[in-house]
């Protein structure tokens, strides 16, 4: 198993501890995905890929139904994707995904949440390229031979399949992304859920007494509403 595997086993469902923080999230996906590319996800596969990932957290449809709605209105403000780097304690790289509709309160507060730390916020490139920008798609194992399926799909950007308990879950480049949505739907393959990760490429081992550190940082940043994800370099 690679470096992917060993990263999604850790952060497993991580992300979507809370349900509430869940459903936000989600839901200004949706809005950048329908301001992107219209309500309809038949010919919208961004949106296509937001609803996939609403029904594998159990969003009721009619939220989703309602959050497209709304998204449709042109009144409905839009979100900016933006992307904060830096450093927590002892070294440990940040990255931070938000999708925000005021960048300067999302500064502000993001700025805040690394001084009041004992971190330093980073300017734009300083911590990225640590990161592999990774896409990933999850779909039913059954009836699928795996190490099959993977040597298909290298044509389209796949880099590594793997198996566990809730399926098969394909990694590639994120900029694959497309080729490989389009290939698993031409092969009616039903995806479960999709997205994108960022994998460190090195990590580093904390003390105990660090960890908790460096975790008392991660704990103000991912309470912020307007962040997405967060990724760092420390080992879990």
């Amino acid at each position: 198993m690679g470096r992917a595997f060993e990263f999604r086993k850790a952060r497993k469902m991580k992300r979507w501890a809370a349900m509430s923080k869940a459903f936000t999230r989600i839901g200004k996906d949706i809005v950048m995905a329908v301001k992107e590319g219209g309500p309809d996800p038949d010919s919208n596969s961004r949106l296509r890929a937001v609803i996939q990932n609403a029904k594998s957290v159990n969003m009721p449809k009619d939220n989703i139904e309602r959050a497209i709605k709304r998204a449709s209105d042109k009144s409905q403000g839009d979100y900016k994707e933006v992307l904060f780097e830096g450093y927590a304690p002892h070294g440990i790289a940040i990255l931070i995904e938000t999708a925000t509709d005021n960048n300067t309160r999302t500064v502000a507060n993001i700025r805040s949440y690394f001084n009041k730390c004992d971190g330093s916020l980073g300017t734009s490139g300083s911590v990225e390229f640590m990161f592999d920008h990774t896409c990933n798609f999850r779909i039913a194992a059954e009836g699928i031979d795996p190490e099959e399926l993977e040597l298909e799909m290298i044509d389209f950007g796949t880099e590594e399949i793997f198996e566990d308990e809730d399926g098969l879950l394909i990694y590639a480049p994120f900029e694959s992304f497309g080729a490989i949505q389009k290939e698993l739907e031409n092969r009616s393959i039903e995806i479960l859920s999709s997205g994108f990760e960022r994998i460190p490429q090195v990590t580093k081992e904390l003390t105990e007494a660090e960890v908790a550190d460096v975790e008392k940082l991660l704990e103000k940043i991912e309470e912020d509403d307007d962040v997405q994800n967060v990724y760092h370099t420390m080992q879990e």
